[in-house]
């Protein structure tokens, strides 16, 4: 049976979402969040959020906020937390003294920078063959006598670390090139004076804490990205030491900028705030980042969230890097705009009407609704973001709207524009019935008695009545707007064109 089946969902599963406040929720770290998501979703376990900020030099507790932000924006909710790594030092300096206890871990008199600790995740995700020098402190020999000692793990001399992966599958590295890694840093002091700080211990590691707390917080199933496969063994070493069975390990594909190089800005690898304040729908971006390194099977890309939920498996995880494609988001995107059922898009459009100032009441029931959902429907064929509702779109929810130049300029400059724009809005008066046929019929019998072809008069009425040389069919859009606003319009662009 698969490790993702759903005959484990009354297993306990638990994944966690740890990011760093060391940047922004970025488009590798979303990825990352919404398969623990669609992971835990799909087999009815629990999922914790812990916030990673015990690196005090590099952590900006102000971006807390955007990071709690965007997963919110994303749809990716959480079970249990926020925890703080930083409120639960007590409980990693317990478990290093265990070590130190038990003889996985040793006192490290050595200069602070020695060793690099290991620290985070290294570039490229694989350790590189490396001669490692054991220092004499692991062997009870002070190397620099009189200084407060780190904690450093004791790594087995021979033989190897293995551990199963649930997309790279068996991992092994040598022992032998695995430094004895910092578990808690050397302490602060001696302090003699007033407020002066003498600590025995200073701060744990990653390694230290991110296994303390996947323990605490009983996590079954980690699911990162492959730049930390090379933390991994590090960790199994720990979980060793501390006597605990290590979790399931799933490490996912990097995700590239379209030159094959890592993400970065430049890529697009930009705040996935900013993505929301550019007007991309929360379930277009999770249709988009789910497949990014994850396939259900067959061509089909179009994916509500709860088809992601009940197809994903950490078996359709490839194990190729993924490739970060703009026009493609822009793609599920308009896909997302047009196909999802017109009333789980209202609420969308709604609110970006609402930021500019453009939404009414009388739009959120009854008879208004009616026309919102209507008017949503005509346009969201050519809306590519959700500002464009607000924008490109606008002459449909407010009068007060200006008339593209390069449109008027366009389609106004026949000298006979003025007199027959003037005939359509009084025969448009006449109409008693406002429907699509009857608006229709009477355009065309204006042209036509004009002495021109429909289409002039088409494309400068258009201009008239939105603003815009490009907007849905003439006539739905006449109904859509109503019959007075459309002769309004008519009259103010007769005015706008008359002489001065």
């Amino acid at each position: 049976m698969s490790s993702d089946s759903p005959a484990n969902s009354t297993s306990g599963i638990r994944v966690r979402f740890a990011p760093s406040p060391t940047g922004y929720l970025h488009v590798g770290g979303a990825r990352t969040a919404l398969f623990n998501w669609l992971f835990v979703r799909r087999n009815g376990g629990a999922m914790v959020l812990r916030i990673e900020d015990t690196d005090a030099e590099r952590n900006k507790p102000e971006l807390v906020d955007g990071i709690l932000e965007g997963l919110r924006w994303l749809g990716v909710d959480w079970d249990e937390g926020p925890f703080y790594q930083s409120q639960r030092t007590d409980l990693y300096r317990a478990a290093a003294k265990k070590l130190l206890a038990n003889g996985s871990a040793f006192l490290c008199y050595c200069a602070a920078e020695k060793y690099a600790g290991g620290d985070h995740a290294e570039e490229g995700g694989e350790t590189k063959a490396r001669r490692i020098s054991r220092c004499t402190c692991r062997d009870g020999q002070p190397s620099t006598p009189g200084v407060k000692p780190a904690i450093r793990f004791k790594v087995p001399v021979g033989g190897v670390t293995k551990f199963y992966d649930a997309v790279f599958n068996e991992r092994e590295f040598s022992n032998d090139e695995i430094e004895d890694f910092v578990l808690l840093r050397s302490g602060k002091g001696p302090g003699k004076g007033p407020g002066e700080v003498d600590e025995e211990f200073g701060l744990p590691t990653y390694q230290m804490s991110v296994v303390v707390d996947d323990i605490d917080m009983r996590i079954t199933h980690v699911i990162r990205g492959a730049d930390h496969i090379s933390n991994t063994p590090k960790q199994v070493l720990l979980y060793n030491g501390l006597g605990v069975k290590p979790p399931v390990f799933a490490h996912v594909p990097l995700i590239l900028g379209a030159d094959k190089s890592r993400l970065s800005k430049r890529h697009g690898a930009t705040d996935v705030n900013l993505y929301r304040k550019e007007g991309f729908l929360p379930e277009a971006f999770r249709n988009f980042l789910a497949l990014l390194g994850w396939s259900p099977g067959g061509d089909e890309e179009f994916l509500r969230t709860s088809q992601l939920i009940e197809k994903f498996s950490l078996e359709g995880v490839s194990r190729t890097n993924a490739v970060f494609d703009r026009a493609k988001l822009e793609w599920f995107n308009t896909q997302h705009l047009q196909k999802l059922p017109i009333e789980d898009l209202l609420p969308e459009v709604a609110a970006e009407l609402q930021a500019a100032g453009l939404w009414k009441e009388t739009w959120a029931a009854g008879e208004g609704h009616a026309w919102f959902s209507k008017t949503v429907d005509l346009l969201r064929p050519r809306v590519r973001l959700l500002p464009d509702f607000a924008t490109w779109s606008r002459a449909f929810f407010t009068d007060d709207f200006t008339r593209d130049p390069a449109a008027r300029e366009k389609f106004w400059k026949d000298p006979k524009v003025p007199s027959l724009l003037g005939n359509l809005a009084a025969a448009l008066d006449q109409v008693a019935d406002w429907n699509h046929d009857n608006c229709d019929h009477a355009t065309r019998a204006v042209a036509e008695a004009g002495a021109v072809k429909a289409g002039l008069l088409i494309n400068a009425t258009r201009v008239a009545i939105v603003g815009q040389a490009v907007a849905p069919p003439l006539f739905d859009t006449m109904v859509v707007l109503g019959k007075s606003r459309v002769v309004n319009r008519l009259r103010d662009a007769c005015r706008e064109l008359a002489p001065a």
